[in-house]
């Protein structure tokens, strides 16, 4: 009989081995074809694969330096395979030559591969409304399985189980990454990922007048969303407020511009338009800052109530009103 010997005999995975039916040899760098068992009769051995002959006896038949003879002695006659390819796929065949009869045994090696990503689509940037198709190609044996999925916290599921994605008029809601995944229970799946960028024209999101006293420091505020980043300008009646004006400082971000006005005078109060603009469009929003009156907080007073600086004289003629009622009230009481 020809067996395949136990997992001692692998090694670091690189390609994988089953040996299915007469058994499997799951990621490994070499297999050992062994236990072609012979006695005292056996004239002859030889070891095949399809027809050709690999060793016949001690002689190496074969080119191939990855084929070595493991072992021939009077019980057991056995080869072994490194570097395990998937060319290296079929039937081997021990044959014993006895006295009586030849015999036959023979063993299928099946070369399965872990799966690889050959090929897949490079990051894209591409305009809102547009179709984009991404690739992923994956080889493998057996033929891996291959779906693609966007991650994104609203994602659910898989957008595809194919090697290609296709999606028509993309939203913004669609950029992200886009992770390909190859498998075939060989070994763990493959993970590639593409990042998408869908660019879009700004939009302002938040643009809110504010009140603010003379003479104290204001912030108007504009908020816009867009990709690529928007660029900000502000104006006042049509005249574009230049950076470095004297008490007023401009701050941008790549989602936000903050107007500040340090000192805030009569002269400031007004219209101001903030304009958001890229490569896609423009637009813009008109924010007010608006007078804010300050009052000087006073204690409030009911009736017969006198001010602060009164108040020891207050006090004195509370005293004096309030005597007789006293008297009063101890004559009728005897």
């Amino acid at each position: 009989n020809i067996s395949l010997t136990g997992k001692g005999h692998f090694l670091v995975p690189i390609h994988s081995a089953t040996l299915i039916s007469d058994t499997t040899c799951l990621n490994v760098t070499w297999v050992t074809l062994d236990m072609c068992t012979i006695d005292n009769r056996v004239t002859r051995v030889a070891w095949l694969n399809r027809s050709t002959i690999l060793y016949a006896g001690n002689d190496k038949w074969c080119l191939d330096p990855r084929v070595v003879l493991l072992s021939n002695t009077q019980t057991q006659y056995s080869i072994e395979i490194q570097n395990v390819d998937v060319y290296d796929e079929g039937p081997y065949t021990c044959s014993v030559q006895t006295d009586n009869h030849p015999k036959t045994s023979r063993v299928h090696l099946i070369v399965q591969v872990s799966p690889k990503i050959v090929e897949i689509s490079s990051d894209i940037s591409i305009n809102e409304g547009n179709n984009i198709s991404l690739t992923c190609i994956a080889t493998g044996r057996p033929e891996p399985t291959v779906t693609w999925r966007h991650i994104s916290p609203k994602a659910v599921g898989f957008v595809s189980e194919d090697e290609y994605l296709e999606i028509q008029g993309i939203t913004r809601e669609q950029s992200g990454d886009y992770e390909c995944s190859a498998s075939n229970d060989v070994a763990a799946p493959v993970v590639r990922r593409v990042k998408v960028t869908v660019n879009y024209p700004p939009y302002i999101s938040e643009a809110k007048g504010t009140g603010v006293p003379v003479g104290q420091k204001g912030t108007l505020q504009c908020e816009a969303s867009a990709v690529p980043s928007a660029e900000f300008q502000w104006y006042k009646d049509d005249k574009r407020l230049i950076e470095g004006k004297k008490g007023v400082k401009v701050e941008n971000r790549p989602f936000l511009s903050k107007l500040i006005f340090f000192n805030v005078s009569e002269h400031d109060y007004g219209n101001y338009t903030c304009v958001a603009s890229n490569k896609l469009g423009h637009t813009n929003a008109s924010i007010m800052l608006f007078e804010v009156k300050t009052t000087a907080l006073t204690p409030w007073k009911g009736p017969g109530a006198v001010s602060e600086v009164n108040n020891s004289t207050s006090r004195r003629a509370g005293c004096i009103w309030l005597l007789p009622l006293l008297v009063l009230h101890l004559l009728l009481k005897f």
